[in-house]
């Protein structure tokens, strides 16, 4: 029969994943303001020109997060932006 060779040994693994989590813990993505909108076509132009315009992207890091298009002409997507610049 033969043997099994045993897998390495965890037990350090596990000491440093926990001394990481315990001096760095994950913080929560607080780093960026989040706004999702679903608007017609024109009116999310004119919601993310709206945004650019009072964020400026070279001091915000302002964009569209993400978008999709929906049933007819809407369209739903997410700004992004820092909450106030250096």
């Amino acid at each position: 029969m033969a043997r099994i060779p045993a897998g390495p040994p965890l037990e350090g693994l596990r000491r440093q994943i926990a001394r990481h989590r315990r001096e760095k813990p994950t913080r929560s993505d607080k780093l960026f303001v989040r706004e999702t909108f679903r608007l017609e076509r024109s009116a999310a132009r004119a919601k993310a020109r709206e945004w650019f315009e009072t964020w400026p992207k070279a001091a915000y890091w302002t964009e569209v997060e993400s978008w999709r298009q929906l049933d007819g002409d809407e369209i739903e997507f997410t700004m992004r932006r820092l909450p106030s610049a250096d």
